[in-house]
């Protein structure tokens, strides 16, 4: 089933395949988008979320800079609820990244469970230059406060080769779309329940707390400027 800018559909073992489509735009987020990835990750709470884009070497370049700031505004904040769906939803949520994934791009894919990576795949965490906070919910947790300070205040790239080195990604693949069938198989044969129980356990308490205080803090931010440089 197509969205705007998504194309949902089920795959092997119940898997939901939730695709990035606005290769036009670099997968840039709007409203719409958003919207129908909320719908998707909600629709079966219980299912695996495979969340990749439907073009190669290419993910997610955060929200679209073409719609309008209270547009912007709107799409910025409903992402927290994305990265929080994503957190607790019951069933797991793999995302494929074999390409640039920027701002809420890398939001995305940092509030995935498992990470798969191809060789095209970098990250930029660019919030500051926006005045936003991006990342520091979740960064930390996952490659170490010092890293993920480095990463968020000087905005720069984390390359596939990195992200390994990192703790961000186990390994790099050629081919990261089978690597994630493999996955989606392995935990078809898992029990749910318990996958719920390690989910809820290990983002207690304070990833959630915190994704919540960063999305409270730039929603009292947000101007849709670019702060003059100095």
């Amino acid at each position: 089933m197509n969205h705007p800018g998504v194309q949902v559909g089920t795959g092997a073992h119940g898997a939901t395949m939730l695709c990035l489509d606005r290769p036009q735009r670099r997968n840039s987020l709007t409203a719409a988008t958003v919207e129908a990835m909320a719908a998707a990750l909600d629709s079966d709470a219980s299912a695996t979320v495979v969340l990749c884009s439907a073009t190669p070497g290419m993910f997610c370049s955060g929200a679209d800079l073409m719609i309008d700031d209270a547009e912007r505004r709107a799409v910025s904040d409903h992402l927290y609820e994305v990265y929080e769906t994503m957190v607790t939803r019951p069933g797991a949520v793999i995302a494929v990244v074999d390409g640039p994934a920027v701002g809420g791009g890398a939001q995305l894919a940092t509030a995935a469970d498992l990470r798969v990576v191809g060789p095209n795949a970098r990250w930029k965490w660019a919030g500051p230059g926006h005045g936003l906070a991006v990342g520091s919910w979740i960064l930390p947790d996952l490659i170490g406060r010092g890293r993920a300070l480095s990463l968020m205040l000087t905005q720069r790239w984390l390359s596939a080769t990195e992200a390994v080195a990192y703790g961000l990604a186990d390994e790099i693949s050629t081919a990261p779309d089978e690597v994630a069938d493999a996955l989606v198989r392995t935990l078809a044969e898992l029990d749910g329940a318990a996958i719920a129980r390690i989910k809820q356990i290990a983002s207690m308490p304070g990833v959630v707390r915190r994704l919540q205080e960063e999305r409270d803090r730039n929603k009292a931010a947000f101007s849709g400027a670019i702060p003059s440089r100095r």
